[in-house]
């Protein structure tokens, strides 16, 4: 036998059996996805977080920064002034550990109770909070490492305008996690099912992962070898014995060669950019860190003035249309300033100026720039700021994976000349980082998001033209798994009747 029979062998088998051991999970993956195009896995966005606090009344007889023990002083950047459990008070994050102080008293607030848990639920969901708040570490729906530093949590179940369950952090009792009932259901023939998230066990879980990558692999050899074999198969010039372009008469057999020839492509694609999510071997990531924010943020600065007191600041913004629900305090090259938020998400910068206090809506482009360049030893190539967005800074829909990431515009766009041609997106209402990207993570972009939800800026500016699209092609997909189910059931049945017999 000849190595290209042999190759040819060999292609036809790999197709037929990765195929029959593929194709039921490909089927759920396609009937999953388009569930996802409209649902997402549960989230608590930045929006709904903010429109769910109270307005700050008066904040006379508020304490100040300078209240709070000399360690959270050291990082005033992770200190936020918000309501919680009804009351005024400083929540402060520091790497993986969050606490809270009572913005009155000064002290530091006690574990959270289920009682409390209920009470804080109850008030983000605007209804009934049932008792009985349950206490737990990690499930279904809390898989996500940006929840770690309010573990264990409180789940508490709400009524309202969307029942379902609420997730409290037991060293704050703020909401950190909501998950309406209907979102539920249709998770666990969504999102849930689509990442395989019932053989998860942990946020952290090297196996699921590992499990994740190996099925996502074989899937898209299959889907290869599938293209290979359909492109073999059919009859550019001439015809068979039929009449027909197609060597299959059985009919099951015909639509999944047919479909194939239409579909396959979308399909590899697809199953492929699933795998490069899971990011395997790190194979996205940056080798090295080109960016260090703790020097961008600079010398720790002393907390005093009028910028460190909340009455002054309210006092700065005092403006009808402007109602702050919580103030949040930066640092950036050594200097302190408050970002004060509204419940729209809208934004006023407080900073220290001659005689008083300077408002700003955001920060000076050219005074950001300076300050930007201490991120990294490579020089600074070039400096923007962006108001549209581009292929790799953009926002996203709600139920989108990525839907809770702070997109907004203007944007300060820095460009370094290192080894890995690091970009970083700057929000010029905070000063945060919102994105950074190397060659890696560039490409990282357009392997995994680009192919799995064609979400260029184009692209989702015509959003219903393109989950129409979406949608057709996946039910494509979906038939050339389900004939496939079909004929890799009767191939297997087959195989155990000739045994037995």
């Amino acid at each position: 036998m000849s190595l290209r029979s042999t190759a040819k062998r060999w292609t036809y088998l790999v197709h037929r059996w990765l195929g029959i051991g593929g194709c039921l999970l490909m089927l759920l993956w396609f009937v999953s996805g388009m569930v996802m195009l409209f649902i997402g896995y549960p989230k608590l966005t930045p929006g709904e977080r903010l429109a769910a606090l109270p307005v700050l009344g008066d904040a006379h007889g508020l304490l100040g920064l300078s209240a709070l023990p000399a360690t959270v002083q050291a990082e005033p950047e992770g200190v936020a002034l918000t309501t919680l459990r009804g009351e005024p008070a400083y929540v402060v994050r520091s790497g993986s550990r969050v606490g809270a102080w009572s913005a009155q008293t000064g002290q530091a607030l006690l574990p959270v109770s289920a009682q409390r848990a209920e009470a804080s639920a109850a008030q983000f969901a605007g209804g009934q909070a049932f008792v009985g708040a349950m206490r737990v570490d990690e499930d279904r729906w809390t898989h996500s490492r940006a929840l770690d530093a309010h573990r264990p949590l409180y789940r508490v179940e709400v009524g309202g305008a969307q029942p379902g369950d609420v997730y409290v952090s037991s060293h704050t009792g703020e909401v950190v996690l909501d998950a309406p009932r209907v979102q539920q259901r249709w998770n666990y023939v969504g999102a849930w099912l689509h990442w395989l998230y019932f053989l998860r066990m942990q946020s952290v879980d090297p196996v699921w992962t590992w499990v994740v990558i190996v099925l996502s692999a074989l899937c898209t050899m299959a889907a290869v070898s599938g293209i290979v074999v359909g492109v073999w198969r059919w009859r550019f010039r001439g015809h068979y014995r039929t009449g027909a372009k197609t060597p299959y008469v059985e009919p099951w057999m015909r639509w999944h060669h047919l479909i194939g020839l239409v579909a396959a492509v979308f399909v590899f694609t697809w199953i492929f950019s699933g795998l490069m999510s899971m990011n395997p071997l790190g194979v996205f990531s940056s080798a090295r860190g080109a960016i260090d924010v703790a020097r961008y943020r600079g010398d720790v600065v002393a907390l005093d003035g009028a910028l460190a007191e909340p009455a002054a600041l309210l006092s700065a913004v005092d403006d009808a249309r402007f109602t702050p629900v919580e103030i949040q305090w930066r640092r950036i090259g050594g200097e302190l300033f408050a970002v004060l938020l509204d419940g729209k998400g809208d934004s006023r910068i407080v900073s220290s100026a001659e005689g008083g206090l300077r408002v700003l809506q955001h920060l000076p482009a050219g005074w950001l720039q300076q300050k930007a360049r201490a991120m990294s030893d490579a020089p600074m190539r070039a400096f923007a700021v962006q108001h549209a967005a581009d292929a790799y800074f953009y926002p996203r829909a709600p139920e989108a994976m990525n839907g809770a990431a702070v997109r907004r515009f203007p944007v300060a766009v820095a460009d370094f000349g290192d080894a890995e041609a690091t970009r970083v997106y700057l929000d010029l209402a905070t000063g945060d980082p919102l994105l950074t990207m190397g060659h890696r993570e560039r490409v990282g972009r357009w392997l995994f998001y680009f192919l799995h939800s064609w979400d260029l800026p184009a692209m989702l500016r015509f959003n219903a033209a393109r989950l129409a699209v979406l949608l057709l092609l996946s039910v494509a997909g979906t038939a050339l798994c389900g004939t496939a189910v079909v004929i890799g059931y009767r191939r297997l049945r087959m195989k155990l009747r000739r045994r037995r017999r």
